[in-house]
């Protein structure tokens, strides 16, 4: 099984420092719109959640999941405090399911990251993500550069591939390789 970051790392990843480097309104705005579904899968503490539920507006919802329930809770808090708790719906995740089959052809936008390096199926993730996906919705997928290979990358955007995913574009984003997937309308 990979490795997976320990839930105490995830006050690392919310440190207001990082905002230099990876500022999420810049990175999210050109993705996500009023009223869009966001699903968000291994969000952490909700470094792009508040975010995220801050570009859907009142109208949108942000649907998180994640392995860990200390993060979960953690992100809960954090949206409770930001007034945002209203947009953002956390799920438990099973270590083998997403469990968002409810949100099949739902979903107009996914954040994926730093996170498919993590799983133990990717290719089941990118399967699921592509069914909860609309047709024309947008996945925002990244991995840290520092930690996966340019080639680990191309296989897992082999992966999305398979699931019927085509990359639309590559934008740069600080740290990362990444790039912008959609589902066929």
């Amino acid at each position: 099984m990979p490795h997976r970051c320990p839930w105490y790392l995830g006050y690392v990843l919310i440190n207001p420092l990082r905002r230099l480097m990876q500022p999420p309104k810049a990175i999210l705005e050109p993705w996500v719109k009023a009223g869009d579904v966001v699903f968000e899968p291994g969000p952490g503490m909700g470094y792009f959640t508040l975010d995220l539920a801050r570009l859907v507006g009142p109208a949108g919802r942000v649907v998180v999941a994640d392995v860990e329930p200390r993060m979960l809770a953690s992100l809960v808090r954090r949206a409770r405090r930001a007034g945002l708790a209203d947009r953002v719906e956390a799920r438990l995740a099973g270590e083998t399911s997403l469990g968002i089959d409810d949100l099949a052809a739902s979903v107009d936008f996914v954040l994926a990251f730093a996170v498919v390096h993590e799983l133990p199926d990717a290719s089941g993730f990118f399967q699921a993500v592509a069914r909860a996906m609309k047709p024309g919705a947008r996945l925002l997928f990244a991995e840290p550069a520092g930690h996966v290979s340019e080639t680990a990358f191309a296989e897992e955007l082999a992966l999305a591939a398979a699931a019927g995913l085509t990359i639309v574009d590559r934008p740069t984003v600080r740290s990362s390789l990444a790039a912008v997937l959609a589902r066929p309308v």
